[in-house]
Formats: C-alpha cells, sequence, structure tokens
C-alpha cells in the first residue's frame, strides 16, 4: 500500500512537471497544437477516403490525407481571396468617404442638436489625417509598410513562416497516424482508470462531433442569409460580405462583429443615404436573432448550450492564455469542460463530504 501511494505521489509530481514545461514550451508547440486540432477535425474524412474501394483496391490511407489536405488548402485560399479583394478595394474609398459621411451626419444631426442645447460636432480634419496616417492610398503602398515592418522583424516573420510550414507537415503526419496515436495513449492511461477515462472521451467526441457538424450548418444557413438579403438591399459586395460574415460566425460575437462593420463600410461607400446603414441593422438584427433563438439551439443543440456570461468569460481567458488560437477553440473547448464539470459535480452531490449533516 506504501509503496502504491509513493508511486502515485511520483508520477503526480512528473505529470506535474510536465504541464510545466509544456507550458514553457507553448510557443514551440503552437504548430503541433494547431496541427492536432486540425487532424481531430479532418480524420472523420480521412477515414471516410481510406474505407472505399476502387475495384480490388482499397484507397490507400495516404491518399485520403492528401485529398483532406488539399481541400482544406482550397477552403483557406478561397477565405483568402474573399477578404483581400474586399480590403483591398474598400479601404482606400473608405478614406475618401469617411469624412464626406461625417459632414453630412454633422448638417443632420447639427442644428437638432442646437436646439436641444448640445454643441457636438464631429472634426471630420483630423479624423481625416487619422485615416491617412492609418490606411494606405494604394495597395502598393500597403504592401511597402508590410516590406518595411518584415524588414525591421525580421526574426519575428522568421519564426511566423517556420510555424506555418511546420504546420502541414505535422498535420500530415498526425492524419496517417491518428488511431495507433490514439492507441498509444490510450495504453499510457493507468489500468484502474481506463474504463472511465475512455468513456469520458467517447462522451467529449461525441459532444464535439456534434459542435462541429451544427456549426458547420449554422455557417452554411447565416452565408446564403446574410448574402441574399444584403443582395435584396442592392449591395454590389453582398456576396463576399454574406459569405465572410457566416463563415466567421465560429468565433462568437468576434465574427459577428467584423461581418457588421464590412457591411458597415460598404454602406458607407456605396449609398449616398441612411438606406445602407438601416438596411445592414435590419439584416445583422434579424440574423443575430435568427442564430440566437433558432438555428444554434436546433441544429448546434441545447446540449452543448453555454450561458453567455460563460461564452464570453470564455473568451477572454483562452485568448489571455492562447492569444488567438485559444478565441477560436474557446466555445469547444468549454463544451469539453462542462462535461468535466458534469461528472464531478455528480460525484461531488453523491459523496459523503456532501451528504453527511455532523
Amino acid at each position: 500500500m506504501l509503496e502504491t501511494l509513493k508511486q502515485s505521489w511520483l508520477w503526480l509530481a512528473l505529470g506535474v512537471g510536465l504541464l510545466i514545461l509544456l507550458g514553457l514550451l507553448g510557443p514551440v508547440l503552437t504548430p503541433f497544437v494547431i496541427a492536432a486540432i486540425l487532424a481531430y477535425a479532418l480524420n472523420p474524412g480521412v477515414d471516410w477516403i481510406s474505407s472505399k474501394r476502387v475495384g480490388k483496391f482499397t484507397i490507400p490511407r495516404e491518399v485520403g490525407v492528401i485529398v483532406m489536405m488539399l481541400l482544406l488548402l482550397a477552403a483557406l485560399l478561397a477565405l483568402g481571396l474573399i477578404v483581400l479583394p474586399i480590403l483591398q478595394k474598400e479601404i482606400p474609398l473608405l478614406q475618401e468617404k469617411i469624412p464626406q459621411f461625417l459632414m453630412r451626419l454633422n448638417a443632420f444631426l447639427g442644428p437638432k442638436l442646437q436646439k436641444l442645447g448640445i454643441e457636438a460636432q464631429f472634426d471630420t480634419a483630423s479624423i481625416q489625417q487619422l485615416l491617412t496616417r492609418y490606411f494606405s492610398r494604394s495597395g502598393k503602398e500597403a504592401f511597402a509598410a508590410i516590406f518595411a515592418s518584415a524588414k525591421v522583424g525580421g526574426l519575428a516573420v522568421l519564426g511566423w513562416l517556420v510555424t506555418i510550414s511546420l504546420v502541414p507537415i505535422a498535420l500530415f503526419y498526425l492524419l496517417l497516424d491518428w488511431h495507433p496515436f490514439l492507441k498509444r495513449l490510450e495504453n499510457l492511461i493507468p489500468r484502474r482508470w481506463a474504463g472511465k477515462t475512455i468513456a469520458l472521451t467517447k462522451e467529449v467526441d461525441a459532444l464535439l462531433a456534434q459542435y462541429l457538424r451544427g456549426q458547420l450548418a449554422v455557417m452554411l444557413a447565416l452565408a446564403v442569409y446574410y448574402s441574399a438579403s444584403l443582395a435584396l438591399a442592392g449591395f454590389d459586395v453582398a456576396l463576399p460580405i454574406g459569405i465572410l460574415t457566416g463563415l466567421l460566425v465560429f468565433i462568437p460575437y468576434i465574427g459577428y462583429g467584423l461581418g457588421l462593420i464590412l457591411a458597415i463600410m460598404a454602406a458607407i461607400l456605396q449609398f449616398d443615404n441612411a438606406h445602407g446603414l438601416i438596411a445592414v441593422a435590419s439584416i445583422y438584427g434579424i440574423g443575430q436573432i435568427m442564430e440566437g433563438f433558432f438555428l444554434t439551439p436546433r441544429l448546434v443543440g441545447e446540449r452543448i448550450g453555454l450561458h453567455a456570461l460563460t461564452v464570453i468569460f470564455a473568451l477572454l481567458a483562452f485568448g489571455q492564455l492562447f492569444g488567438f488560437v485559444g478565441v477560436l477553440l474557446a466555445l469547444p473547448a468549454s463544451a469539453v469542460i462542462s462535461v468535466a464539470v458534469k461528472h464531478l459535480r455528480a460525484h461531488y452531490l453523491s459523496s459523503q463530504f456532501y451528504t453527511r449533516h455532523n
């Protein structure tokens, strides 16, 4: 008994030391963590492809891995082709249009505010200088600024390039050996905890699978809604902004906010009156109601529903700990933690510590 207790404390100390080491090696582990997340999401597709037969031959797993990685690359390139033209076209126009918009707003609101005894006006000259300072007038100047910053922070840029190049390499090998890798992890679990741990892992896996499927359905539905609604309202960039808003929904609150900002920018640039802003407010207000009260509860499910304050706290906490990647992972990670909390709560309520009266 004493020997078992000593071994337990030894392995606990080693586990704590390993966690501390992983925390210190966070920047180094970033590409491997990203690759592991992508591998988890892409593995079902690889399994499906590698289970198919062509004549008498089964498709090798390597082919499935390559196909899924190419599909991922195509999706990322498509997203870049949607976003970059919008930014390249609208940012220089925005620099020109915002002062004009504020002048019209001054002319409209100024007399009404003066009647109420309020003296308030937008300083359009200062805003023009601010926009000139932070926005490039052309794509060439933007690339020149990026190149200059790259020369100054060459080591940082090199670090990012190394990180980006390691992700596909790690992703390929993780997808190729996904099931043997999971089997080795399973064999490391102490045998007396193996049954419970595997059961919890399967519950978490089912929860994440439900989350991913549901979230993809929500993204698709909202992309169609925003694209169609903005097109009916007469927006020239309805399709790219609508698709981008739908795709960004997987980042709670932040994604919706970015899509809303892009739509407001488009309204200011295209329309000379309040029609565009009213359309944006109506479309995005209805979209938020649809997402919060119908699409997410129906497609993602109440099972992984988290309170709004919990979601906000998770975004802030994971963002502080893990940066932008943490923001992306906040909601699914919180859903996984909720499984552990549910079992911990049940164990607590059934324990003598809770039930004993004296």
